[in-house]
């Protein structure tokens, strides 16, 4: 039936009255949209026969053909957007895509180090190139890139889950609970929301367990960090997690660290803490992690509290400052 349905559609489309350029554009990204990327490809096929050069409709052709998980013409198209002298970052991640789609790494780590060098300030590309490095197994070169994906475009959110997850597993929770935080508050209501919940959970559980450890610190933001963060014996819960919170960001500005180590996160939570959201936004960093039915029982007894942080975590878009990177 699909296929009398693409038979029909493709008669429609070469002998009906012809649209404007604009409209069988419109209709095949409409049909993309709709997830019918067989009939997308067949409306854009029209239009570059009229208009070969026409960029834009090259670019969602190669896109309906990688949908379609035709990747080798996918490829194929998106290599002669490449010689365009207007070629953009879009080209280049639709041709990263088609080359992992068809394992062609090595292709792929050139094509990426192309793109850093011609866009070094996007983040998008120093993560990709990390998680092509995670493929072959090159972990060191994995966290390089998602670490100067940080530094160059430190508002692009995947290089901090990226970094937060591996330094996780590699027993860096320092950076892991930095990162970890920073990520929550640039994307704040996906599944990788909640994994990196219950990462940054388990990192300042290690942390405050360890007792002394600004001894072990590798610079001085970090030692600063975990000299002022208070250890303890007692058990983790979102109170005790939220007091030691407090207590460390009132000695750290009132030390006048941030002088030195100027840091969004710390001056978003000193924020929260003014205007008496802090309890809600530890609630909603900790409380599903450590005990979901708590944490309902929390939200029922605080409803006014819950939502107003909730009006106020959706409505606001939390932005980093260039020129705050530590990890060096």
């Amino acid at each position: 039936m699909k296929n009398v349905f693409t038979l029909c559609f493709l008669f429609f489309i070469f002998f009906a009255v012809a649209q404007p350029t604009s409209d069988l554009q419109k209709t095949a990204k409409n049909l993309m949209k709709e997830g019918d990327y067989e009939n997308a490809a067949l409306v854009l096929y029209k239009l570059l026969l009229n208009e070969p050069n026409n960029i834009a409709a090259k670019k969602d052709f190669a896109f309906a053909h990688y949908y379609k998980k035709d990747y080798t013409k996918s490829l194929e198209i998106s290599k002669e957007l490449l010689v365009d002298s207007t070629v953009d970052e879009q080209v280049y991640q639709l041709l990263g895509l088609n080359y992992k789609a068809l394992l062609m790494y090595k292709d792929c780590n050139i094509l990426y180090q192309n793109a850093v060098t011609k866009f070094p300030k996007n983040g998008l590309f120093y993560n990709e190139l990390g998680e092509l490095n995670l493929l072959e197994k090159k972990y060191i070169d994995a966290i390089k890139n998602w670490e100067k994906g940080i530094e160059v475009d430190p508002n692009f959110a995947n290089n901090y889950y990226n970094a937060a997850m591996y330094y996780s597993k590699n027993n860096q929770q320092f950076w892991s609970i930095i990162y970890g935080e920073i990520f929550v508050n640039l994307e704040s209501y996906t599944t990788r929301t909640a994994e990196i919940k219950t990462t940054l959970f388990d990192a300042y559980k290690k942390i405050l367990y360890l007792g002394n450890a600004g001894e072990t610190a590798k610079n001085g933001f970090e030692k600063t960090v975990l000299t002022t963060l208070a250890n303890t014996s007692e058990a983790i819960t979102v109170a005790t997690l939220t007091a030691i919170r407090i207590k460390f960001i009132l000695n750290w500005f009132y030390n006048n660290n941030q002088n030195k180590f100027s840091f969004r996160l710390f001056d978003q939570q000193k924020y929260l803490i003014s205007e008496g959201m802090f309890d809600a936004y530890n609630q909603w960093l900790f409380g599903v992690t450590i005990n979901p039915v708590q944490y309902k029982i929390w939200v029922d007894a605080h409803k006014e509290e819950a939502n107003i942080f909730k009006l106020f975590q959706e409505g606001r878009i939390f932005k980093l400052i260039d020129g705050q990177y530590y990890k060096k």
